[in-house]
């Protein structure tokens, strides 16, 4: 559904740039995992499970990510609240693997715009060296803070766009049973960059035989459900 009131779409715009700002700079509390970014979305839209379904698909691809120093890692946050509003209204089925390609896309945009937003707050830095090297605190103080209005206003954007995106594309959405393989290629996917991303952590020895374990009880609680 598209949004039909701007309560709504002023949600979304927060929510989306809370999850964002979350990544990296502020609070770094775990909201912007795409489970926990994509249930926020679904529930502002009034539907928690359809968020909770395209977040799960898409935590699958951000297990193997992990966001420390210098390395070059996507920000799912603002895409999953754009993928949520694409899938609203269709049936699972059928949007899935769209909204899961969709969300995706923007991880990827949100990742360079990362790049960019490193890339300014060095250059603050460089501008304020001089009290940074005489341990000036209004100095520290100032770059923290600028850093953090350019982060809010990298994840506001990111999440403009990914909701004016979706917004766009929500009506025009096929619903062809083709589309039903789509998901499942999704899924399957997914499941397929986490079991890699795990393995490659696990190594060998224990953590290994851990992560076997571990799976083999989650495999027969899901029988037995």
């Amino acid at each position: 559904m598209i949004p039909s009131s701007a309560g709504t779409v002023a949600g979304l715009l927060l929510w989306g740039t809370v999850v964002g700002v979350d990544l990296v700079s502020f609070p770094q509390g775990l909201l912007s995992r795409p489970l926990v970014a994509g249930a926020g979305a679904g529930l502002i839209l009034g539907d928690a499970a359809l968020g909770l379904q395209v977040g799960l698909v898409l935590e699958l691809f951000a297990l193997d990510v992990l966001p420390v120093g210098a390395a070059r890692y996507p920000d799912y946050g603002p895409g999953v609240v754009g993928a949520v509003l694409l899938a609203s209204g269709h049936d699972m089925e059928h949007s899935l693997g769209l909204a899961t390609l969709f969300g995706l896309g923007f991880s990827m945009l949100g990742g360079w715009s990362l790049q960019l937003l490193r890339q300014a707050n060095g250059r603050t830095i460089q501008r304020y060296a001089a009290g940074l090297a005489a341990g000036d605190a209004a100095t520290v103080a100032a770059i923290q803070y600028r850093g953090l209005a350019r982060d809010s206003l990298r994840s506001l954007l990111l999440t403009a766009g990914a909701i004016g995106a979706a917004a766009f594309l929500q009506p025009r959405l096929p619903e062809s049973e083709r589309f039903v393989l789509v998901s499942a290629v999704a899924i399957g996917s997914g499941v397929a960059a986490a079991l890699g991303g795990a393995l490659r952590n696990a190594g060998h020895g224990a953590r290994l035989r851990w992560l076997g374990a571990g799976a083999g009880v989650g495999l027969l609680l899901a029988v037995l459900w």
